[in-house]
């Protein structure tokens, strides 16, 4: 909202400090600045204040405001004052206000850093989280503009603002002065902060969620009159699916004589239905959709379902337009699922709401499926129902305007009735954050993702989401260091989300396999070994087994101490006739379950060929049962998620990886060995990553006596300067050098050689022997074409090469030759990190050379990496054998090389001006190692969304 007229003689209105906010209860709100034009809303929320909030406010009765404080109150520097309002519907809901004092509580200007701090909420929001949210964000804005400390005056009856403060995480003190309390915050995020605005953040959106998937009525908007169109057929499939709430059916067009359509109540707005509405579906055409949206703001709908096509999908103008669907619905406090939505699904008992296209609700389950496709959810729900699997919720959202697969995380976090959750994503909003709360999630139930447009080189259309520089690999790669569990296809997410919705999770990658056909066993047997796991030799229980050798077989498997899985293999049994029977896959199906049921708790999955009627009757076991350990309730506002156990279950849980706990009942069956194999393995390298994420590991201390960060502060600032621009500046050689010496980085000097007679100069000053290198950017680390020489011993060598260098690549001004001592000889290796503001800051590391370069053979890590980072990321390239005495070679120094990743972690973590490190070649020796190039890159730290106070995304 730009001002007009008088405002701030120093700064213009500050946009960037507008922001939607979800609340305590799910609701949505708007902080924004106070202008000159507020006098109006300022006066109209005052009124509607109570005496008592007055009274907490000014320390005396105060019944109205006079024009004086009207103007006082209106009219800011954005700089040493401060206002901000919170507003729904365009109307103030609460205020703060922060004014710049010095140390005798003068007003004062910069540098002063410290404020006086007062907020004001109406009543009739206060308890729904305004005033937390309101302190974040001055907080905020008062570091922005060198505030350090917030001082507040507050009366001892006022425990609800007391509280505020007491529970915002930050460094504070109290005492009692003159009849008040008197509080001062130290505005610098702590970890505590963090934690309880996470905690905060995890608590609204998952209450937004819930009230989108549990609402008490429902009103679809856009109903046609005859039978057909989108409105009429989710109107039919709500009614089908036995919603326990209240259903309204509603267009404009219908009369006004109070009938019903399907059953149901019509009405020709919502405002004309007279009762409160929690959800409404709205199948309009798009135009028509900003009507439809105000009238369920204005009459208290908590939350949309737009179905309705003709948005960012169609190109600028479709975009515009979904811009101020999401800003005019967050205006009234709702939030969106959609536009172009497929609809959304609730299978609980308790709600059976299915508000979408969907024809048939799914069984109820515990698999919660979230896709950014309606084609995509249509085969996913299609197939998952044709095997007998139930979820407990299914969300498509369409264009992803406003609630994302993020808010959904954040719901199925805490959700009892989730134990899996399935997610087809297209794009990332925000992956930062993604990845934070994916690692959260999966520490208490698994995360299967599959990535749709990896290679399009375009974000798809519809989604609006933030420029990322890093390639997608990265970001999978990231991914998975969360706990996702990333496949490739949406048959794969399938597959792998049946096994761990029904089974436990492995101990560990031994597999038993056993069947009836020797054929089939040997191929699950080879497709384990292709996938990481460690296949016990197949047991083949030959063509005439029963399904009693099956039951007995099955037994013996999950009770040997030496395996971690079975896989049974099943080929139609050939009968007296010698026809084969096909019809028996129920009777062998009971005596699975049974070996199941009795045996170790162990995961099983089926291969079966033509056995008819066997996969059907595995899933019919308990497929819709909770598990057999009750789950307890995970504390809504846990700062951090339990701590893994030592078996990978959060303690004071139960779940799938609970040893005491058996199967569901539910076995999955496979049509391919292949599929269930593959299933399994992401199953055993979850299991492996819950029982990695018990001991996550630390940065060792020993670095913080060889790192001074003060001086590297400083040095940064030295050079980039009092205006750096947004680009930055790329350090010369002796510049990086120096930086990462303050760090414990050592870089062998490397001095040019524009002439034969400099190079023996610089190598008579390094001593011989010395390599000879060219440093121009097209030559720069590309030993295959000449323009590296090493271990010249003496001046003839040099001088030779030097001719040599100059007649096969060029003059020494093309080529910029330099000399630099010889190292240790090893392996050669680059280290990497970079900062995204998308992703954050990224440890990378790799071989140096074109074949790992050309097969993409480098790891990630976020930053800040601990011990146990380091020490993955270094293992986990596909080169790594080369690090670890291959072909009898001496192994490197890999202790060497993970203290130097921390290091450079530890670097770009503490300095975000760092924006760029690149530390190439790296060898590493026997014993030690040596950095021969380095590059670093300073900017202005991009924006860390995920520091400051809780949004939503701006539109």
């Amino acid at each position: 909202m730009e001002p007009t007229g008088e405002q701030s003689p120093h700064h213009a209105y500050p946009d960037h400090w507008e922001a939607d906010v979800v609340l305590r209860d799910g609701g949505t709100a708007r902080i924004r600045p106070i202008t000159t034009d507020d006098a109006d809303r300022l006066v109209s929320f005052y009124e509607q204040v109570s005496d008592e909030s007055k009274y907490y406010r000014f320390f005396a009765p105060y019944p109205r405001l006079s024009a004086r404080d009207v103007h006082r109150f209106t009219h800011h520097d954005y700089v040493d004052r401060v206002g901000l309002a919170v507003t729904i519907g365009g109307e103030f809901i609460a205020t703060v206000r922060y004014d710049r004092i010095d140390e005798r509580g003068r007003p004062a200007s910069a540098p002063a850093d410290q404020a006086e701090v007062a907020f004001l909420v109406q009543d009739a929001h206060q308890g729904r989280g305004v005033a937390s949210a309101l302190l974040e964000h001055i907080a905020a804005v008062a570091r922005e503009r060198g505030i350090r400390r917030f001082a507040a005056e507050v009366l001892p009856a006022n425990n609800k603002m007391i509280k505020v403060f007491r529970d915002a995480g930050f460094t504070q003190q109290r005492s009692f002065e003159d009849g008040s309390v008197h509080l001062t915050l130290d505005l610098e995020p702590t970890a505590e902060s963090l934690a309880v605005q996470r905690a905060r953040e995890q608590r609204a959106e998952a209450r937004s969620v819930q009230r989108l998937l549990a609402p008490g009525s429902v009103a679809v908007v856009g109903v046609g009159r005859a039978p057909g169109g989108v409105g009429r057929t989710v109107l039919r499939n709500l009614v089908g699916a036995g919603f326990t709430g209240r259903a309204y059916a509603v267009n404009t067009s219908f009369d006004g004589d109070g009938g019903t359509v399907e059953g149901v109540p019509a009405h020709r707005s919502v405002g004309e239905i007279g009762e409160r509405v929690d959800l409404a579906v709205v199948a309009v055409p798009a135009d028509r959709v900003p009507e439809a949206v105000a009238d369920c703001g204005e009459h208290g709908v908590q939350g949309l379902v737009v179905l309705s096509a003709g948005y960012a999908e169609r190109g600028a103008e479709g975009r515009e337009r979904q811009r101020e669907l999401v800003r005019q619905a967050r205006s009234y406090g709702m939030r969106i699922i959609g536009p172009n939505a497929f609809g959304i699904i609730n299978t609980s008992d308790e709600v059976r709401l299915n508000a979408s296209l969907a024809p048939e609700s799914p069984k109820a389950g515990r698999i919660g499926l979230f896709t950014q496709s309606g084609a995509i959810g249509i085969a996913v729900l299609s197939g998952l129902h044709r095997r007998g699997a139930g979820l407990s919720a299914f969300i498509s959202t369409g264009n992803r305007a406003d609630v994302s697969g993020n808010d959904f995380l954040q719901y199925w976090f805490e959700d009892e009735g989730t134990d899996v959750a399935l997610l087809y994503l297209e794009s990332l909003g925000n992956p930062r954050k993604f990845t934070r709360l994916a690692r959260r999630t999966a520490a208490v139930k698994p995360v299967v993702v599959v990535k749709g447009a990896r290679h399009s080189g375009s974000t798809p259309p519809g989604h609006a989401v933030p420029v990322s520089r890093i390639p997608d690999a990265t970001v999978s790669a990231l991914m998975r260091q969360a706990g996702v569990i990333l496949v490739d296809t949406v048959t794969e997410m399938a597959d792998t989300g049946l096994l761990l919705a029904g089974q436990p999770l492995p101990e560990g990658p031994r597999v038993a396999i056993l069947g009836n056909s020797e054929s089939l066993g040997l191929l699950t047997y080879d497709a384990c070994l292709a996938e990481g796991l460690r296949p016990r030799p197949p047991r083949d229980l030959t063509t005439a087994a029963g399904p009693r050798d099956f039951r007995d077989a099955l037994s013996e498997a999950l009770a040997d101490g030496t395996c971690d899985a079975v896989i049974v293999t099943a080929i139609p049994w050939v009968g007296e006739n010698g026809e084969a029977e096909t019809g028996d896959g129920e009777v062998l199906a009971a005596a699975l379950r049974e070996a199941a049921a009795t045996g170790p708790a162990k995961p099983v999955a089926v291969v079966h060929v033509e056995m008819g009627g066997l996969a059907q009757a595995l899933a019919a076991a308990a497929s819709t049962a909770a598990p057999t350990a009750p789950r307890p309730a995970v504390p809504a506002v846990a700062p951090e998620p339990p701590a893994p156990s030592a078996t990978g279950t959060p303690a004071g849980t139960s779940g799938p990886t609970d040893a005491a706990t058996p199967a569901a009942g539910r076995i999955p069956a496979y049509p391919a060995a292949e599929r269930a194999v593959r299933a399994l393995a992401e199953s055993v390298r979850y299991a492996q990553w819950r029982r990695q994420a018990a001991n996550p590991g630390k940065v060792p201390e020993f670095l913080d006596e060889t790192i001074d960060e003060q001086g590297t502060a400083t040095l940064i600032e030295t050079l980039l300067g009092p205006d750096p621009g947004p680009r930055g500046r790329s350090l010369g050689p002796d510049e990086a050098r120096e930086l990462l010496a303050r760090y414990g980085v050592t870089v062998r000097p490397a001095l040019p050689a524009p002439d034969p007679e400099a190079a023996v100069a610089a190598a008579t000053k390094l001593g011989y022997p010395v390599a000879l290198k060219t440093t121009a950017p097209h030559l720069r680390h590309r030993a295959d074409l000449g323009g590296v020489r090493l271990d010249l011993a003496g001046e003839d060598a040099l001088r030779r090469t030097y001719d040599e260098l100059t007649d096969l690549l060029g003059t020494p001004a093309e080529i910029r030759p330099v000399v630099q001592a010889m190292a240790p000889r090893g392996v050669d290796t680059v280290v990497r990190a970079s900062i995204d503001a998308a992703a954050g800051a990224v440890l990378s590391f790799g071989l140096a050379g074109a074949p790992s370069e050309l097969l993409g053979d480098t790891a990630h890590r976020l930053v800040p990496a601990t011990d146990r980072d380091v020490a993955d990321l270094i293992r986990s390239i596909r080169a790594a054998p080369v690090l670890f005495g291959w072909r009898g070679s001496a192994p490197a120094d890999t202790t060497a090389l993970e203290e130097l990743l921390l290091r450079v972690s530890r670097l770009v973590d503490d300095h975000p001006e760092v924006v760029s490190v690149a530390l190439e070649p790296v060898v590493v020796a026997t014993h030690g190692l040596t950095v021969l190039g380095a590059s670093v890159r300073l900017a202005p730290p991009p924006a860390r969304g995920d520091l400051g106070p809780r949004t939503l995304p701006s539109y």
